[in-house]
């Protein structure tokens, strides 16, 4: 608990608090649908492109998939959009926060795995905007079939290119912010947690400049990032007295020593691992599941040789603990889109229309855990998807 790397989480989460309470996130998603409505599909896509610079102003779950469900979900239905579609792009779009810089999950992994932060967040970047890419492939592809499950907005409603171009001023400085802090944090000029303040102050600054700023939204965003970090700070607190009695009890060693004794390959081991955190993401939540798998699932992948599948190149042993890092931060993405207890489903529930139903939120879900399912094989098969760009730039 003494780690200074967690003060981070606190920051990260007013950063993101305070850009919601100020509006910007409504505003941002505003210009992107404007852009984006003139396409079949659009509305979901725009949904899951504004999710994706959320993600990266947010790095926190149920803030993405509450603010979008109240802000892009009423957009769709009253076009008309295929519930599914309406549904899963929301819940997928506010998912990516998990895996795109600045991710709270990725802080806690680098922490307990000991970990560079910058080199973790280089490493999810590449994957998390492929997995945003292959959202919005779909959505498009879907609509392109069948233009009635996601209808373009009317001729009417449709904005001029140098309107456009206007709108477009209005996320000029919620994106600064961002390349500011990711910029700080990668070039390896700030700490995460000096990075975190820089983006903290900047929320504010940015709320300002847009004349979204009042004590009220501060004292806002105060009260959310106290709630949201004590939490975490708890969770993390009990789970770690509880893995640390269970490793002197012996636990770590007997589990390294059963997958061990399977027989399976890495690969096969890699396997039946990432099958026990989609399990465990069915009934625990995504800190009490970091806490409970990393400290045991590390030594085993450091003790294993992935030399690649299908002749192709495999993974130096120099990154293996960076590769399954970001393997493990696509998983845990699933985790949130799993019945019977999948977070993002319920953070959902709460802000949509009582005629929709619990069923067909769950069956939304489905195609997009298959989409991902797809982008945990990639990554697996195709390890460069994560390795290249930490390797790039630091070598």
């Amino acid at each position: 608990m003494s780690n200074s790397d967690l003060a981070a989480i606190p920051l990260f989460i007013f950063m993101a608090s305070m850009l919601e309470k100020a509006g910007l996130i409504e505003e941002m998603f505003d210009v992107v649908y404007k852009w984006m409505g003139g396409l079949n599909g659009g509305l979901a896509a725009a949904t899951i492109i504004a999710s994706t610079i959320l993600a990266a102003m947010v790095g926190v779950i149920g803030a993405a998939v509450v603010t979008m469900g109240i802000i892009a979900l009423p957009a769709m239905l009253k076009r008309n959009y295929d519930h599914k579609i309406a549904l899963g792009s929301i819940m997928a779009g506010g998912t990516l926060g998990i895996l795109i810089p600045p991710s709270i999950l990725a802080i806690l992994y680098a922490v307990i795995a000991q970990q560079s932060v910058g080199q973790l967040y280089l490493g999810s970047l590449v994957p998390g905007l492929m997995l945003s890419g292959m959202y919005i492939a779909y959505v498009l592809f879907r609509t392109m079939l069948n233009p009635k499950l996601g209808p373009a907005l009317p001729v009417q409603e449709r904005v001029s290119f140098a309107q456009k171009l206007k709108l477009f001023r209005n996320l000029i400085a919620p994106i600064f912010l961002v390349f500011l802090v990711l910029g700080l944090l990668f070039g390896g000029i700030a700490t995460p947690v000096e990075a975190a303040g820089i983006g903290s102050f900047g929320a504010i600054i940015v709320a300002i400049i847009h004349k979204r700023f009042s004590l009220q939204a501060l004292r806002d965003a105060s009260v959310t990032t106290a709630r949201a970090s004590a939490m975490v700070l708890w969770i993390i607190f009990g789970a770690s007295i509880f893995v640390g009695f269970f490793i002197l009890e012996g636990g770590q060693d007997f589990i390294t020593e059963t997958i061990l004794g399977t027989g399976l390959s890495p690969y096969g081991i890699l396997l039946l691992m990432m099958v026990i955190l989609v399990f465990l993401g069915m009934f625990l939540d995504w800190v009490g599941i970091l806490l409970l798998t990393v400290p045991i699932f590390i030594p085993i992948i450091q003790s294993l040789n992935f030399d690649g599948l299908f002749g192709l190149p495999g993974v130096d042993s120099s990154v293996v603990v960076l590769w399954f890092g970001v393997i493990y931060l696509v998983n845990m993405q699933m985790s949130f889109l799993t019945p019977p207890f999948g977070y993002a489903l319920f953070y959902l529930r709460g802000v949509c229309p009582p005629e929709i139903s619990m069923a067909t939120i769950f069956r939304s879900a489905m195609i997009f855990l298959a989409i991902q399912v797809l982008a945990v094989f990639l990554c697996i098969v195709f390890p460069a998807i994560i390795t290249w760009l930490p390797q790039a730039v630091y070598g």
